[in-house]
């Protein structure tokens, strides 16, 4: 099997991709058709009301991070997650049995935005560290980039479906629809060997456990960098919803079914930019900051295409420089960070990433209400921009970060803090960490 899908001859990751992958096309559909109904039934065009329901339903991971963190590390993820994704599946239902009927209002979809971001709050960090149970470190980073590449394969398909079905029979549908296919994560949860599933260090059930996670991330100035790189690039840049929607309608005149055809556009340049990183060993922060200039040009050129075609077309490459930074950021956190406190800390990154989103999507639609959606698209290129300068910054700042080996099996480095004078070891690598940390 090829080096870009190497995961996949782990019979047990094989299970989950494939059952991952029906569940995420049923995300991206009740995502497309979610942001349709509020942008032209529930309300006259009103990018507000879109960027609201964005922030009900990211807003709870940031609120709920500690102790989703400390779940994935303490309990038992394939159970944990067999409890979320049919939570979801039951919220789906009832979303599309008050639209099937009728009787659906703004607040509806408000309050279920809201409940669905409680237990996505939840269940993020838990499918996230999963996926190191399922395949060992040294294919950690590849199974993370072929997630990504499921997670955006999903939105070629997803949206395009949602955008002909919502015109063909309407949004309710396609909420049960996705109610249905949170039955298939639900089954390859079961149809896991279990017995073949990596024993993964658990959180100890003694108090502190909550700050042992923040302590642990303080010690680490480059998971910092990286958290906030996330933080301006997931706060102001990943609003699509709101830019492709007010793009579509707004200064293209178009209707539901181009408007999921440009969300699947620009998954073409993710799984692209996905499979990209699957190919790589090891995920370094100089390509971190290629992510995050890139995201922000491609922005800045998306904004400035003068049609429907030539914009859909920059949304390509728009999802190309984003799932880049995006996926490399994840496998870097993922793979450089210890088993025991890897839940705690892919909670603060899911938090960092998608809680920032109710600060950053009222922001952003108001200014795609007010200036126009061009202007949105702006925003979102500055954010890329900045983050790039900060991410460069550091690299400067840290150029000479002390790296020694402590044995000759585990590459170990050493952070030194102002004010502190004893070294503390950071994390154990089980990838060349040494290099990407010396070569930078």
């Amino acid at each position: 099997m090829s080096a870009m899908f190497r995961s996949l001859g782990n019979v047990n990751y094989r299970i989950w991709f494939a059952g991952a992958l029906v569940s995420n096309i049923g995300t991206w559909m009740q995502r497309t058709a979610q942001d349709w109904i509020v942008l032209t039934d529930l309300t006259d065009l009103n990018a507000t009301a879109v960027g609201i329901v964005m922030a009900l339903q990211f807003g709870p991971q940031l609120a709920l991070m500690p102790w989703s963190g400390l779940i994935a590390d303490r309990f038992n993820r394939r159970k944990l997650l067999i409890v979320t994704q049919s939570a979801m599946g039951l919220l789906a239902l009832g979303l599309g049995l008050i639209t099937v009927t009728g009787v659906v209002e703004l607040w509806h979809v408000y309050l279920f935005a809201l409940g669905l971001g409680v237990v996505a709050a939840i269940d993020a960090p838990a499918r996230q560290t999963f996926v190191s149970d399922l395949v060992g470190d040294e294919n950690l980073s590849n199974a993370v980039a072929l997630n990504s590449a499921s997670f955006n394969g999903a939105r070629l398909l997803g949206p395009a479906i949602a955008g002909v079905l919502t015109v063909a029979v309407g949004a309710g549908w396609v909420f049960l629809i996705n109610a249905v296919t949170f039955a298939f994560t639900v089954l390859a949860m079961n149809l896991l060997r279990v017995g073949q599933l990596r024993v993964q260090p658990r959180a100890s059930r003694k108090r502190g456990q909550l700050a042992a996670g923040f302590r642990y991330v303080r010690q680490r100035p480059d998971i910092v960098v990286v958290l906030i790189t996330v933080f301006l690039v997931g706060t102001f840049g990943f609003n699509f919803a709101i830019f492709t929607s007010t793009m579509a309608t707004v200064e293209f005149h178009k209707g539901a079914g181009e408007f999921g055809l440009l969300s699947s556009v620009m998954a073409i340049g993710s799984v692209a930019g996905a499979l990209l990183s699957a190919r790589r060993s090891r995920a370094r922060l100089r390509l971190v900051v290629g992510g995050a200039a890139a995201f922000g040009a491609t922005c800045t050129i998306a904004a400035l295409m003068p049609t429907y075609v030539s914009f859909a077309v920059s949304l390509a490459f728009v999802g190309l420089s984003s799932l880049t930074l995006m996926t490399t950021a994840n496998a870097y956190v993922q793979t450089s960070t210890l088993p025991a406190m890897r839940g705690r800390v892919m909670a603060l990154y899911m938090a960092i990433f998608a809680g920032g989103t109710p600060l950053g999507a009222p922001l952003v639609g108001w200014v795609a209400d007010e200036f126009g959606p061009r202007w949105a698209l702006g925003v979102a290129a500055f954010s890329g921009i900045i983050a790039a300068i900060v991410l460069v910054f550091w690299l400067v700042k840290y150029q000479r970060l002390r790296v020694r080996f402590q044995s000759h099996l585990s590459p170990r480095f050493l952070v030194r803090h102002a004010g502190d004078g004893r070294a503390r070891e950071a994390a154990t690598q089980e990838i060349a960490i040494t290099e990407a940390n010396t070569q930078r």
